[in-house]
């Protein structure tokens, strides 16, 4: 049993499938590739844009945060008790 689409979406690409076949010169036997064509170009209108990618932190920063984790257990250890 073959997936069902949403009857929009199958009505969306019916329509385009058609007129791929319009623009081949009206061709028979090339349903199934022009359906897959049609159904192709859809679905790729419909995909999510992947996210921008995040800026990459900059090298001074990274040095610095590096600094502070290596101070930190210093600043951790106990004051030395006067005698």
């Amino acid at each position: 049993m073959e997936p069902t689409l949403e009857p929009t979406l199958e009505h969306r690409i019916r329509e385009r499938a058609y007129a791929i076949w319009h623009a081949h010169g009206q061709a028979d036997g090339h349903a199934h590739e022009h359906w897959l064509a049609a159904e192709r170009e859809i679905l790729a209108s419909l995909s999510v844009p992947p996210p921008e990618p995040q800026a990459s932190t900059p090298r001074k920063l990274v040095r610095r945060m590096r600094a502070d984790d290596r101070a930190a257990p210093r600043a951790a250890r106990p004051k030395k008790r006067k005698a």
